[in-house]
């Protein structure tokens, strides 16, 4: 484990290394900690649906320490690097991060609450997709899905910071970019969760929260 972690960059490449560090964990993780504490259940499995470098994990394994905390990623080297955190935060309630694709077949079949931060803008939209259709299998009637990030609203000016965001990603991949909170919604409506709860965050994000149907 290095004292330096490398910077976290998504989809960088195929190669792993140990514990890597990702700048926007710190400057959003509190702030998201405070939404959630009136969000969450009080106990339970949080399913954590791309966790990038683990640094999150580590964070919210700690606030909510009566909450059993599930990391996950389809990047190895993510997965290097969430483990590498967990080893040194050392918390009885963050277990070790498990392989998920969001698109593909979930190897975890249920959980009480699930979390997903900084991924519907740096993937493809069938991630989302594949995103709400597992959520809406593996939570129970009136479990939370919790997604962060940067999105468009229509009749809301998105801002300069935002748009050139947006076309750094799509210079990267064509099939990333910031998503419209409309078409989220109508998707999450389409897989069987309910919109909750739109909150704004600071440095022009969302949180974006979602109940299952009963």
């Amino acid at each position: 484990m290095t004292n330096s972690p490398e910077p976290w960059q998504p989809g960088s490449g195929p190669s792993v290394a140990g514990k890597r560090h990702a700048p926007a964990t710190q400057r959003n993780r509190d702030a998201i900690v405070a939404v959630l504490r009136d969000a969450l259940p009080s106990s339970g499995l949080m399913l954590e649906v791309a966790s990038g470098s683990g640094e999150h994990a580590v964070h919210f394994a700690a606030a909510f320490p009566a909450v059993d905390w599930q990391p996950t990623d389809p990047d190895p080297a993510a997965l290097a690097s969430i483990a590498a955190w967990r080893a040194e935060a050392n918390l009885s309630n963050l277990r070790a991060p498990m392989q998920l694709d969001a698109a593909g077949d979930w190897p975890i079949a249920q959980a009480d609450a699930i979390l997903c931060i900084n991924m519907v803008h740096i993937s493809p939209w069938k991630a989302t997709l594949g995103l709400l259709k597992g959520a809406a299998a593996a939570l129970p009637a009136g479990g939370l899905l919790y997604l962060y990030g940067p999105y468009t609203r229509e009749g809301v000016e998105t801002a300069p910071s935002n748009i050139a965001f947006d076309a750094s990603l799509k210079a990267r991949d064509p099939r990333w970019g910031l998503r419209a909170v409309e078409d989220v919604i109508a998707a999450a409506l389409a897989a069987g969760l309910v919109p909750e709860k739109l909150i704004e965050m600071p440095a022009n994000n969302l949180s974006l929260l979602f109940r299952r149907q009963d």
